[in-house]
């Protein structure tokens, strides 16, 4: 029988950490629950603590690709979500993810729609998460989730996978998944390249966790500093000619005046 784990990837003192954790030991379908770090502090201490939770502490410098490679990698089930300190998952995901991916006939991803958190509000519905839905779409036609050229068409235009909303089939990926490369969009950047693999993105159309949204975000500060804007071009001109790259590019930049807009392709 398959096995799902979950690593949460926990950085400094999230405050929202204890209720990640809560979300996770509540799966109608009980998975291990790990917790991983490169900043061990007492707070991320006492929360393993408290839940009697495995704390993994990671001997690396401190770093996006870095940590969700160790998380990858410490976890040995057949399936693996890197769970994101900050967000949410509902009962029903463990369940839904491990069957779907059983019933694939080459599973590489399972990944599913969700809501955003934003302050203490539950929001379905905002033109990003109507960008990403549509964007999703072709995936849900019979036999679509095999198709490399409707992955890739899927992803030409932006990221509309939720990164946190992901299920990993390690046997069929890179045991080292996420470049250094990027700073935000190494989650894009990986979904290209195992778009090019042999094997099924599987997507479920129900809101199965939820992602926060919030001003201290890597996101945000990544946004802020231009980052983004640099690598949403090198991403693009994987699919694009450079003309064309850069004038999609320049539509993101607008977009991206706030952070409201920017999970369009994140």
């Amino acid at each position: 029988m398959s096995t799902l784990s979950f690593v949460v990837c926990a950085y400094k003192e999230s405050p929202y950490l204890r209720a990640c954790i809560r979300s996770l030991l509540s799966q109608k379908d009980p998975c291990p629950v790990y917790v991983s770090t490169a900043t061990p502090n007492d707070h991320i201490r006492e929360i393993a603590k408290e839940f009697s939770l495995p704390l993994l502490i990671q001997d690396h410098a401190p770093g996006i690709a870095a940590d969700w490679n160790s998380a990858y990698s410490a976890a040995d089930s057949d399936y693996v979500v890197l769970a994101h300190q900050d967000d949410l998952y509902e009962p029903d995901y463990a369940g839904t993810a491990r069957t779907a991916l059983d019933n694939a006939d080459r599973p590489l991803l399972f990944f599913s729609d969700y809501y955003e958190i934003r302050g203490d509000k539950k929001t379905v519905d905002t033109k990003n998460l109507r960008i990403k839905r549509k964007l999703l779409r072709p995936l849900t036609r019979p036999g679509a989730s095999s198709s490399v050229s409707v992955r890739r068409r899927m992803l030409s235009l932006g990221n509309p996978i939720c990164c946190p909303a992901v299920a990993y089939a390690k046997a069929s990926l890179p045991s080292v998944p996420f470049q250094g490369s990027f700073g935000s969009n190494l989650d894009w950047d990986a979904w290209e390249r195992f778009s090019r693999l042999e094997g099924d993105f599987v997507y479920d159309t129900h809101m199965l966790m939820g992602h926060r949204v919030h001003e201290s975000s890597t996101t945000s500060a990544l946004i802020n500093a231009n980052e983004r804007t640099l690598e949403d071009l090198a991403m693009l001109k994987r699919f694009w000619p450079a003309p064309a790259a850069h004038a999609i590019n320049l539509l993101y930049r607008r977009a991206e005046a706030s952070n409201t807009l920017d999970e369009t392709k994140h």
